[in-house]
């Protein structure tokens, strides 16, 4: 059973740096892209970004881009997320979430954790 634990969320001011951290067990997740995901009060879940697991490569919504950073360690079969930058419009509830390569359905979701940024 594909388990996900999103950890590292807390209140931070504008302008700071948090860093969030998913650990994934369950599996070997060489042939799956790990997603970071938020949603904020009142308003639909949205992509943060992506990272596959074998080839460590990237993507980013456009509004966390150069911001944010997605990486993997492979020792502690963990995906994070490191936010900078920090604005009160990122204040959300941030998942971790895992799909196949090639499938477009993120299959494996975390129970969420809750980032706020103050002004």
């Amino acid at each position: 059973q594909v388990q996900l634990v999103e950890s590292g969320g807390g209140l931070v001011q504008t302008g700071g740096s948090l860093r969030l951290s998913c650990a994934a067990s369950g599996r070997t997740f060489s042939n799956y892209v790990m997603g970071w995901f938020r949603q904020a009060p009142g308003k639909e879940r949205e992509f943060v970004g992506h990272i596959a697991w074998s080839s460590r490569s990237t993507s980013y919504a456009d509004s966390v881009k150069g911001r944010f950073t997605i990486s993997r360690d492979n020792a502690k079969n963990t995906v994070d997320l490191q936010m900078n930058s920090l604005e009160p419009e990122d204040t959300a509830v941030y998942y971790c979430a895992s799909r196949i390569v090639l499938s477009r359905t993120w299959n494996y979701w975390g129970q969420g954790t809750q980032v706020t940024v103050s002004s």
